[in-house]
């Protein structure tokens, strides 16, 4: 089991598979994306490895992430390779949804158990102002869709933005009434390149859940597996509704994973100064590197488990520092 030096374990992986979205958020990629690298992404022999090593160390979750991940033409593949990995208990992906109703089945079949989908308003024209695409009555039909799949945990993510979506709270929660999703709503983090925006944008989730207590909403209990929200139910609705407060007091000290980057860069933390190379462990050096799958597996696992020891108390977000992060799609968030 992955541990670090303040008893921290690590049961959950990120994994990004490109950094490319087509999207164009405000908060993340304004001006879309702009690439300043060859796009040598992570190869499918490669992940199995990654899947591999990561379930020998202890991992039971691995979330797929971009960029957006259904940009990969091979994502299928992906996902059946994580999901037949022994030790992966559970396999989820992070999308926008862009052709959701289209690419559903097909991540269905691979044996996808949980998927996160990316909704920041609830209103066609503010949608499309935020993302840049006029895509918002498609999600909401793949929506529908992927809860009607008995085998699929299914969760919507809202970034909050103070002159965006605020004033939608109310119609987020009545959509949550008679709709068995799990709403999260996502306080707006700095990133490198988005400096001005988040001091205009920012809104802290304590608002909101001072709203839920007094309306009716009670805590929930998580799994050990689980993401960093705190949840929310009320007896009267049929979905929850998820808190991501990266700004509240001891965050960090639930911390349960960690991240691999499209490149092949092991991240300790989504706010790191840098990222650990692992890719050269990944590929064979020559072709009379003659080490057996498992003595890779373990090799690279040795390596991951040494560079836990530099993952730091906490992210220091609070401190405005964001490391080598400039924006959210290079990591998936």
């Amino acid at each position: 089991m992955l541990q670090d030096a303040f008893g921290r374990r690590f049961y959950y992986l990120r994994l990004s598979i490109t950094d490319v979205c087509n999207f164009r958020c405000q908060y993340c990629l304004p001006d879309g994306y702009q690439c300043d690298h060859d796009r040598n992404f992570l190869t499918l022999p490669e992940i199995k490895t990654l899947a591999a090593t990561f379930a020998r160390l202890g991992t039971e979750k691995i979330r797929i992430t971009g960029g957006e991940p259904s940009l990969r033409k091979d994502l299928p593949e992906i996902i059946s390779a994580c999901k037949n990995t022994s030790g992966i208990k559970k396999v989820a992906i992070t999308t926008n949804g862009y052709k959701l109703p289209e690419h559903l089945p097909s991540w269905l079949d691979a044996g996808l158990d949980a998927i996160n989908i990316s909704i920041d308003s609830l209103d066609a024209k503010q949608f499309q102002l935020i993302t840049g695409h006029n895509k918002l009555a498609t999600i909401l039909e793949g929506i529908d869709q992927a809860l009607a799949a008995p085998q699929l945990t299914v969760k919507v993510n809202t970034v909050l933005m103070r002159g965006f979506n605020l004033d939608e709270l109310s119609r987020f929660l009545a959509w949550v009434k008679d709709k068995p999703v799990s709403l999260r709503f996502i306080e707006l983090m700095q990133t490198g390149d988005n400096t001005t925006f988040f001091d205009q944008q920012h809104v802290g989730g304590d608002t909101i859940k001072c709203h839920l207590l007094q309306n009716g909403w009670l805590p929930a209990l998580k799994d050990k597996a689980a993401g960093p929200a705190q949840e929310f139910y009320h007896p009267d609705y049929a979905g929850k509704i998820g808190l991501i407060m990266p700004y509240s007091k001891d965050f960090c000290a639930s911390c349960n994973r960690l991240r691999i980057s499209s490149l092949g860069k092991l991240h300790l933390c989504l706010f790191a100064e840098q990222g650990h190379e692992l890719r050269h462990l990944l590929t064979p050096n020559t072709q009379s590197d003659t080490q057996s799958n498992d003595e890779k597996i373990e090799r690279i696992a040795a390596e991951i488990t040494s560079l836990l020891g530099d993952k730091k108390v906490s992210h220091f977000l609070q401190d405005r520092l964001t490391g080598a992060t400039k924006h959210l799609s290079m990591l998936g968030g």
